[in-house]
């Protein structure tokens, strides 16, 4: 991509941007089509735990994000693990306890795990986007064989 002019990357990076709000977009209609067309608002008990999720990253891991995909020796950094774990499971797992309370139906809990499905695809999609920012510079092949030729010389 770098090789393509700035106007064009500019384009693909709002295009992405554009993909993620329409994937969050998709997911709050299922949410509320979950409770909206069956009658029964329980299933927005599920909402609760979305807005938990991200709370862990923001206190404990802070704008060092690439730490939860490495191994490592901070006890916040796997606490931070620990709770967005259990928030992810606690999102699955309330729509399948109130089925299996019989508090909602197939359908409502076949939306709810849809709009959990489509939630993390979007979460997704802006982990990928924001490690390949526009904006940051991104070392090149040249770049890192320069700077490890430095490292062995000294």
């Amino acid at each position: 991509m770098a090789d393509l002019p700035h106007h064009l990357r500019s384009c693909l990076q709002s295009g992405k941007l554009a993909l993620i709000a329409i994937l969050v977009s998709g997911g709050i209609v299922l949410q509320i089509l979950a409770c909206a067309l069956y009658n029964n608002w329980w299933p927005m008990l599920t909402v609760l735990m979305y807005v938990l999720l991200p709370m862990p990253l923001l206190f404990f891991a802070g704008s060092n994000a690439t730490s939860l995909y490495t191994e490592s020796s901070s006890g916040w950094i796997d606490a931070t693990k620990f709770m967005t774990g259990a928030s992810v499971v606690g999102s699955v797992a309330i729509p399948v306890i109130l089925k299996h309370a019989g508090v909602i139906g197939w359908g409502a809990l076949a939306m709810e795990l849809s709009s959990f499905f489509i939630f993390g695809m979007a979460i997704l999609c802006f982990l990928g986007t924001s490690d390949h920012d526009a904006y940051s510079p991104q070392p090149t092949g040249a770049s890192i064989l320069e700077l490890g030729v430095h490292l062995y010389l000294e």
